[in-house]
């Protein structure tokens, strides 16, 4: 692999001291990349904290379960999908299907145990929430495969990584509607622009081998897009907040996140390999702010 590629895993920490099969395993559902399960979780506690009931902190615990398996359950399907083409990508060529260290009929093993932790955390809501979570089930199915449709595969991922968002909300209350989607709409802003962000490191393998995404359509204009798609973040999250609770100050608390939004955007370096890895990783800050600016405003 060049030097000049950031690995897909750096197998640190406890992942790096497990033997080889469980090591893969373990990379293949992405535990040793714990940023995507933040970012699966944020959404969810959005949901629970704006709708003002409190810590929940028994409720989080269950999500946050749910939110790593079910992570680790959609990058298990999306390796099965996507092996030939991530064998043809420098970044994910070595990955365990890809590589053929762990076959696809294993895979497919793995995929069901994670499941299953997903179906005990799904089994602790209520039936409202329960129906929600499952209707996301068709968009997180079609997600591999919209890399090879559209130049938007980022939106797509922007629905199925937000759906927790839904779910918090709808094990709590059943209204504000309105708020809700506005919110939820500003969430797929934000998986747009991060993502966008996070593909920058594959823009030369994607183009050699086909897969489309928000990085190459926006070309060099890549700064003024994900500053766009943030921007447009922080004005429907201002909305939903303001739909929620009509008040001037309420709207103050989406200010730290907002500024690290706009730092993000201004110190964003597609030339260097690690800079997009890092501004993409730091977005796990931003769900934190959001989550207590939702806090703040749900409970206050």
């Amino acid at each position: 692999m060049s030097e000049t590629v950031v690995p897909d895993s750096e197998h640190r920490g406890l992942v790096a001291r497990l033997p080889q099969f469980p090591r893969d395993l373990a990379q293949l559902a992405r535990f040793d990349r714990p940023i995507g399960w933040w970012l699966l979780f944020w959404p969810c506690v959005f949901g629970v904290w704006l709708a003002g009931a409190g810590w929940q902190l028994p409720l989080l615990g269950w999500l946050l379960l749910g939110a790593i398996a079910m992570r680790g359950a959609g990058c298990v399907y999306n390796d099965i999908v996507d092996a030939d083409l991530d064998r043809k990508v420098a970044r994910t060529a070595a990955r365990p299907v890809a590589s053929g260290r762990i076959s696809k009929k294993t895979a497919w093993g793995w995929l069901v145990a994670l499941s299953l932790i997903g179906l005990v955390v799904l089994l602790q809501l209520r039936p409202e929430a329960q129906l929600v979570a499952l209707a996301s089930l068709a968009l997180v199915a079609a997600y591999p495969f919209m890399k090879r449709i559209t130049w938007w595969p980022q939106a797509w991922l922007g629905m199925v990584f937000n759906w927790g968002l839904l779910v918090g909300w709808t094990q709590l209350r059943f209204d504000n509607w309105d708020a809700l989607a506005a919110i939820y709409a500003g969430c797929i802003c934000w998986v747009i622009g991060f993502d966008t962000i996070y593909a920058l490191q594959d823009r030369e393998d994607d183009a050699l081998v086909g897969i489309k995404s928000s990085a190459l359509r926006m070309g060099e204009r890549v700064h003024a897009g994900v500053g766009l798609f943030y921007g447009a973040t922080i004005c429907l999250w201002g909305l939903g907040i303001w739909l929620y609770r009509p008040d001037w100050l309420a709207l103050l608390a989406l200010a730290p996140v907002a500024l690290h939004l706009v730092w993000q955007v201004a110190t964003l370096d597609p030339a260097n390999p690690a800079n997009p890895l890092e501004r993409f990783r730091s977005n796990r800050l931003a769900g934190a702010l959001m989550a207590a600016a939702c806090f703040v405003v749900g409970n206050a």
